[in-house]
């Protein structure tokens, strides 16, 4: 097995490309602002560009989280590095509530084990305040690609070493991982092709530039509504109610490929318990609205709500799990 990266730019140059900028969304309230600093905004910070399912997500919840808490609401975009600019930026951020992150838990259960010049600690720099919603990572690959099921995908790239591609948005993330530990156990060499967004993978996904990607379920949904890709399988503990035909890589023989994704809302370390429960009911609320969820679902997640302490556990041990995975397939960070 070989897994080749090469980077989205040279691959282009041979190939053809195209992309999509993020962007900011602001709301105002109706009323006074009170939440804790009168008159003081929200950051929700997004590590993905605008568009994407994260990203719309995020502003579903801004809507309503806005008259909640009588401040406004602004989406702030920081794509890259597989949300690790975000997350940063979001750890140097005073702690007074108005500065959070609507993040998947990878970002501090996963990264921690992948990226070597990672600028935060996961535990230390943060303070889980709820989880919103759940869903697996999809793996699908462009019609372009003659496999129906993973045994043909498996047979076609023995049969073609170098053919095939495989996109992430970043080293260390979880497509990366995934496309790698697929590339290992089918024993084939594949290309790695890591991008900044979910926006600039679609464009090309749909083009036929890229092959295949552990994508997320939202970003999957997406992609299957182009009619240009098909979806092979699930990354999780068993099969998802959003996709129960699809079955697990664990069903199909792959090993490791076994965790939920959770998805919520973070903020900077030393936030007051009060500001966290304050936060954390009103995203309770918030999720439990039916439109957030017809959209959540219609998006590809489930909505889920939980509090910091269950999120907490969530991410611990989300966190010892990946921890333990690439142990065992002798993971070096990059």
């Amino acid at each position: 097995m070989v897994s080749r990266t090469i980077d989205r730019r040279t691959m282009l140059g041979m190939l053809a490309g195209g992309a999509l900028a993020g962007g900011v969304f602001a709301m105002r309230p109706s009323r006074a602002a009170e939440f804790p600093v009168p008159g003081k905004p929200v950051k929700l910070l997004v590590g993905y560009p605008a568009g994407g399912g994260t990203d719309v997500q995020a502003r579903a919840l801004g809507r309503l989280l806005s008259p909640l808490l009588d401040v406004p609401v602004l989406i702030d975009n920081r794509p890259g590095a597989g949300t690790m600019i975000a997350a940063t930026e979001l750890s140097r951020l005073p702690p007074d509530g108005h500065a959070l992150m609507y993040t998947p838990a990878s970002t501090l259960a996963q990264l921690p084990h992948t990226v070597l010049a990672l600028k935060y600690d996961p535990f230390r720099d943060f303070t889980p305040v709820a989880q919103c919603a759940l869903g697996p990572v999809v793996l699908v690959v462009h019609e372009s690609v003659p496999a129906a099921n993973a045994r043909e995908l498996t047979a076609y790239a023995r049969a073609h070493p170098g053919k095939l591609n495989y996109v992430s948005q970043g080293a260390g993330t979880s497509a990366h991982i995934f496309g790698q530990m697929l590339a290992q156990q089918m024993g084939a060499e594949m290309v790695h092709v890591p991008y900044k967004g979910a926006n600039d993978v679609a464009s090309d996904f749909v083009a036929g530039l890229v092959h295949m990607q552990f994508a997320s379920s939202s970003g999957a949904v997406a992609l299957a509504r182009s009619g240009k890709v098909r979806m092979l399988a699930v990354v999780a503990p068993r099969r998802s109610g959003l996709f129960p035909d699809l079955p697990t890589m664990g069903e199909l023989g792959f090993q490791g490929m076994d965790l939920d994704t959770a998805l919520g809302v973070i903020g900077p370390a030393g936030m007051s318990p009060a500001t966290v429960a304050r936060l954390g009911d009103a995203l309770r609320q918030v999720v439990a609205d039916p439109k957030v969820q017809e959209d959540f679902r219609v998006g590809g997640v489930e909505p889920l709500w939980a509090g910091p302490s269950e999120f907490s556990r969530t991410i611990r041990d989300s966190h010892d799990a990946w921890g333990r995975m690439l142990a065992a397939i002798n993971y070096k960070k990059q």
